[in-house]
């Protein structure tokens, strides 16, 4: 079926964004897989591509557009691809909507430039030690100056994406203790500089998966924070955090989709080149019916997925739904990239083999934004059970 969420300057997009991983990140990205990250540079060229800048505002020297759909169009390009633009993924698809809601006048002709340009690289740093999903738990501290003019901000982060190569880094902090009655009070955003004095990177941590994306430890031990670099209202980070979910979800949604139609193409690919016993693979029934059945559940997916891209365009997508498109796709992803490793047999345990890859890079689509099970609980609350 003809895929009818995206228009021409979607597919015209397309085009260049795949002609784009071809010539520039094709022939390099096993040099990058081994050294476990992506070279800082490149993202000077994905800003000059217009890649970061797609939904910042004109007057920022973005394209202004509103459509997450650019965003999903690359992710499926780099599923096709079996290649990744690393730690770059959190830098507009997560990042931005809170400069764009939240900032001030000022505060966006500082940093929106820059974002769009890839001189000013975004991270989000939410997850601390020990607490895992619970952020009302969060430890990290900014206390304000007495005089008003900055804050002090202490603790440690882990589980950071883009956390080696980020300039800002939006950091969540107490700024009060939480109340009695709501734990998740209390709670700022700060656009932190990461060149500040008491600022520091630890471990770039070694994943199973995404061996591209630069994932770090972050600690922070007396940095002073400009009181002109707090996001948004002193205490009211967690509900910001909370409006930011939708998006981030139908996000990894969409990678759980684009993940499993790649893994029925390199499947498809195997299977046809492949002779086992003097036939090729893909004469065997077994063969036949494990990628139409795992077509199907691709297909399935689709339909989901762009149901979900043309709600959340239109404003509409709520918090329930995103929880049902990442559910339904990412374990949908699970089963076939799962089905298609089988078809390489052996081969497809070998990490040069992009279906292994994908393999490993797709497990964390049912943990990171919220587990499977915590999707089960939102949409079970929604139907009011």
């Amino acid at each position: 079926m003809r895929r009818t969420a995206f228009h021409e300057d979607h597919e015209a997009f397309r085009a260049t964004i795949r002609a784009f991983i071809e010539a520039e990140v094709v022939p390099v990205y096993d040099e990058w897989y081994a050294a476990g990250i992506v070279p800082r540079d490149f993202y000077y060229k994905l800003g000059e591509l217009g890649v970061f800048g797609i939904e910042v505002p004109e007057e920022y020297g973005g394209a202004g557009q509103e459509s997450f759909k650019y965003q999903a169009i690359v992710t499926e390009e780099c599923a096709r691809a079996g290649v990744s633009f690393g730690g770059s993924s959190v830098h507009v698809a997560l990042c931005l909507p809170y400069l764009k809601a939240y900032a001030t006048d000022e505060q966006k002709k500082r940093w929106l430039p820059g974002v769009a340009s890839g001189e000013t690289m975004l991270a989000i740093a939410m997850t601390e030690p020990g607490t895992g999903s619970d952020l009302a738990g969060m430890r990290t501290t900014a206390r304000r100056s007495e005089d008003g003019s900055h804050y002090v901000l202490n603790g440690a982060k882990t589980f950071i994406t883009g956390g080696v190569h980020a300039d800002r880094v939006i950091v969540c902090a107490r700024t009060a203790p939480p109340r009695e009655d709501d734990r998740r009070f209390g709670i700022s955003l700060f656009v932190v500089d990461t060149r500040s004095e008491g600022y520091a990177v630890g471990r770039k941590l070694d994943k199973l998966g995404l061996r591209t994306s630069d994932t770090a430890e972050l600690s922070f031990t007396d940095v002073k924070v400009p009181a002109a670099d707090l996001l948004g209202e002193e205490h009211q980070g967690f509900s910001y955090l909370g409006q930011n979910l939708p998006r981030e979800r139908l996000g990894i949604a969409v990678s759980g989709y684009a993940q499993a139609k790649a893994a029925v193409r390199f499947a498809q690919q195997y299977v046809t080149e492949r002779t086992v016993f003097g036939r090729p693979v893909a004469s065997f029934q077994n063969t036949k019916f494990e990628l139409a059945a795992c077509k199907a559940e691709v297909d399935a997916a689709e339909a989901v997925v762009d149901r979900a891209l043309d709600a959340y365009d239109r404003g509409e997508l709520t918090a329930a739904e995103a929880a049902s498109a990442k559910l339904f796709c990412t374990e949908v992803a699970h089963r076939v990239v799962d089905r298609c490793l089988q078809l390489h047999g052996g081969y497809g345990y070998m990490i040069e083999y992009p279906i292994a890859r994908l393999y490993a890079d797709n497990r964390v689509n049912r943990i990171y934004g919220g587990t499977s099970e915590v999707m089960k609980m939102i949409i079970a609350k929604d139907m009011g059970l």
